[in-house]
């Protein structure tokens, strides 16, 4: 069969403030500790799905709205990914977008607007579809011209009224979805990408999508992906990252970013085993309960480092969001890594329901026992969509207009009538200064430092950042959207 025409589509992460990560889509939306940059996989996707489209992510190329609609010009479509804390500054940059170019048609698709369509489209006259749910192929329709009606998974406004067309059902073969490697070659920059626990540069991608856990925090899941961990075949992605060392020779290091990587151990061992005998390095999300047996297959094949939420050191807290793991297999877990010399980014969040003075104590206490390599230290956010949002807003603990800070950085939205937005912020500054003053992991950072100079260099800055952070001196970052806009 020919193949159907599709309008010139630009996928756009839209500038904010500088240093702000918008392709950390929920997970740490905003500007962190220090520098970091997430790849913007989900836009990549549909990216590689349409022809005669291209990828902008004016974070991580630090693009200002200005540079954005110089390079928007010809475009016929324009998809932006947003997100509840970024959505009012997403809906500014769409309305510039749409002053440059009347004739753009203007999408928005993430989280924020696949929970809440109907508010989105009654908040921002300038948006003309919501793409809801997993929007791969709803996009791709978009694009191709089929009539909105006939689209599955889309909202839009008809005769003045919003209209819900019926959802889209999950993807079930992810093997038929195009990698996103070549849309990275075309259209990113792979040096711009930072993540301090990981090598530099590094690359990201998704093998599979949804994740088993039930926690109540988690958005992804409870709003997109479901439940079900859908993958793609082990041999595609041995395939796939294969051909990525090819095409990057500079990569240090792959990181698989599903949910949840090693929620289906046997497929994950298979994919370790194939990118064991190409050489390949990489790194994943991974909760704390993986056995002994399977953690020294990965480590014996390419395995470096694991991304592992342990959230909180209070076995209550993890029961109260339903995290599903205990705190002695935790312990087990952190030590078989450390037998094997598989390296831990471990993070934490405080302000979970159940948090005290006590229990923040309780966290750091643990973390500095397990020690593990580098932590990350995060203020509760309940999303939209998620359970814990709902149990927020009925007991009264949520303002969500304070997820987010108008410099970029995180906020604590959540508090208690017996613990205040301020406590548990305060708290995340002792969690680190807790952790990282003590004599090990300065050792760690000064061997590696010393056996590493581009290490060194980053280290450096890197330190700068963080103790900037700590002693609460970092500069009010700098809008790339509130400044002065020529004629395109």
């Amino acid at each position: 069969m020919p193949e159907v025409s599709t309008m010139r589509t630009l996928f756009l992460n839209p500038p904010s403030y500088s240093g702000f990560d918008g392709g950390a889509g929920a997970r740490y939306q905003a500007r962190r500790e220090i520098k970091s940059f997430w790849y913007p996989t989900w836009l990549a996707q549909p990216a590689a799905l349409i022809p005669n489209s291209k990828l902008i992510d004016a974070p991580a190329d630090d693009l200002n709205l200005q540079e954005v609609i110089q390079r928007a010009k010809g475009f016929e479509l324009c998809v932006f990914h947003t997100s509840t804390p970024s959505f009012d500054n997403d809906v500014k940059v769409a309305e510039a977008l749409k002053k440059a170019y009347p004739g753009m048609i203007i999408g928005f698709v993430g989280a924020h607007v696949a929970v809440l369509p109907t508010e989105s489209l009654e908040a921002a006259p300038v948006i003309d579809f919501v793409a809801r749910e997993e929007f791969d192929y709803t996009l791709l329709e978009v694009a191709q011209g089929k009539p909105y009606a006939q689209i599955t998974g889309l909202s839009y406004r008809k005769d003045g009224e919003v209209v819900h067309n019926p959802d889209r059902q999950l993807i079930g073969d992810m093997d038929a979805l195009p990698s996103v490697i070549d849309v990275y070659k075309r259209d990113l920059t792979i040096e711009n990408y930072y993540i301090g626990y990981l090598k530099h540069p590094y690359m990201s991608l998704y093998t599979g999508r949804g994740c088993p856990a039930r926690c109540t925090f988690c958005l992804w899941p409870q709003t997109v992906g479901g439940h079900v961990y859908r993958t793609r075949s082990a041999q595609s992605v041995i395939d796939e990252l294969v051909r990525a060392q090819k095409m990057f020779p500079q990569v240090k290091e792959f990181f698989f970013d599903d949910d949840t990587f090693t929620a289906d151990l046997p497929r994950a061992a298979e994919i370790a085993k194939g990118l064991g005998r190409a050489g390949i390095m990489w790194s994943c999300n991974s909760r704390a309960n993986v056995p002994y047996e399977y953690l020294k297959v990965f480590k014996d094949n390419g395995l470096r480092l694991l991304l592992v939420g342990y959230e909180s050191g209070n076995q209550q807290i993890l029961n109260n969001i339903k995290k599903g793991i205990r705190l002695d297999i935790a312990r087990e877990f952190t030590r078989n890594c450390r037998k094997l010399g598989i390296v831990i980014h471990g993070t934490f969040i405080l302000g979970l329901p159940g948090e005290t003075k006590e229990t923040v104590e309780e966290s750091i206490k643990f973390a500095c026992e397990i020690n593990p390599e580098t932590i990350q230290v995060s203020l509760a956010a309940a999303y939209p969509g998620t359970e814990l949002y709902r149990q927020a807003m009925a007991n009264k603990w949520y303002d969500e207009a304070t997820l987010v800070r108008n410099d970029g950085t995180q906020a604590s939205a959540i508090q208690y009538p017996h613990l205040p937005a301020e406590a548990i912020e305060a708290g995340v500054k002792r969690f680190y200064s807790k952790f990282y003053g003590r004599p090990s992991p300065i050792l760690r950072m000064l061997v590696n430092m010393a056996k590493d100079p581009q290490e060194r260099r980053r280290r450096l800055r890197e330190g700068k950042e963080f103790l900037d952070y700590l002693r609460g001196r970092s500069k009010p970052a700098e809008s790339r959207v509130d400044e002065p806009v020529a004629a395109a």
